[in-house]
This record gives C-alpha cells, sequence and structure tokens, in this order.
C-alpha cells in the first residue's frame, strides 16, 4: 500500500526547491512513477486550446494530442472531474496509446478555478486504482498545485 502521506511531503520539499514549472512536472512524475506499483505509464498533458498536449511522462512514447472530451483524459479535462476506469476497454471512445494499458486514473490540474493539465496514471492491470489510490493521488495534486501556483501552472500551458 502507497503511503501518500510521505509522498505528499517528498512532492512538496521536491517541488518547493525548484522555480521551474516544466523541471518539476517532470520530478512530479518521475516521483509518482517510482513510488506507484503495478502501474506502466504516468504523466502529464497540458490544455493548449481544446487539446491536450503530451507534457512530461514516464514510460512508453504516448499519444501527443487529445481533444477535450475525448477519450479519459479529455473527459477528465473537459468535466474537471477525476476519472477512475476499473476496464479501458469498457470506457466509450478510450483511446489506445498502449494496447498494454487496462486501467487508468487521471486527476486534473487546475490553475485557480481553471483546469490547465491532466495527470494521467495507466496500469495494466483491470481494476487497479482504489478509491484510496484516488483519494491519494488527487492530494499528491493539489501539493502539486500549490507548489506551483497559479501563474507558474499557467506558464506550462504557454
Amino acid at each position: 500500500m502507497t503511503d501518500f502521506k510521505l509522498l505528499a511531503s517528498q512532492a512538496k520539499a521536491l517541488l518547493e526547491s525548484e522555480s521551474d514549472p516544466l523541471a518539476n512536472t517532470a520530478n512530479f512524475v518521475a516521483l509518482i512513477h517510482d513510488a506507484l506499483p503495478r502501474v506502466n505509464w504516468t504523466g502529464v498533458y497540458l490544455l493548449r486550446g481544446t487539446e491536450l498536449v503530451l507534457g512530461p511522462f514516464q514510460g512508453k512514447p504516448a499519444c501527443t494530442r487529445i481533444q477535450l472530451g475525448r477519450g479519459v483524459c479529455g473527459t477528465a479535462a473537459e468535466r474537471d472531474v477525476t476519472q477512475r476506469v476499473e476496464d479501458v476497454h469498457a470506457f466509450d471512445g478510450h483511446i489506445a496509446c498502449d494496447p498494454a494499458s487496462r486501467s487508468e486514473l487521471v486527476v486534473p490540474l487546475r490553475a485557480g478555478s481553471s483546469v490547465v493539465a491532466v495527470l494521467d496514471i495507466d496500469s495494466p492491470e483491470k481494476n487497479r486504482f482504489s478509491a484510496e489510490d484516488q483519494s491519494g493521488v488527487e492530494s499528491l495534486c493539489q501539493v502539486f498545485e500549490t507548489a506551483l501556483g497559479v501563474e507558474r501552472l499557467m506558464n506550462l500551458t504557454r
């Protein structure tokens, strides 16, 4: 079981020591990818206009652009609601960047009240992510949002 409180303190320490939003995003993704067992891809998609554009990630090469409302990531960004999908093959409109992925957790990242990106985590196991995982990852995203602040988060999308 992942110790999300410890991970949050590690993320806070890591993010507060660096001012560059791109470097912080890359380290945030790497920290989560390394800490969560049984995941095969972790990354951030940045909202640019009406599409999400691939940002820092860990794992195999991925889809570069995702339209708002398409797939799990586009749905999370458009609705501004975390998407925890037990079986991606049963998700209407799922985009299969890696056919090995079976479940997915996508959390919107916000600057103030606006979605600016999503954190996407994939697993090769069906039903990998629990409600506790969702809550823990959402808390990590809050640490990320707070550490970067609105201005630096907005700079990521330019």
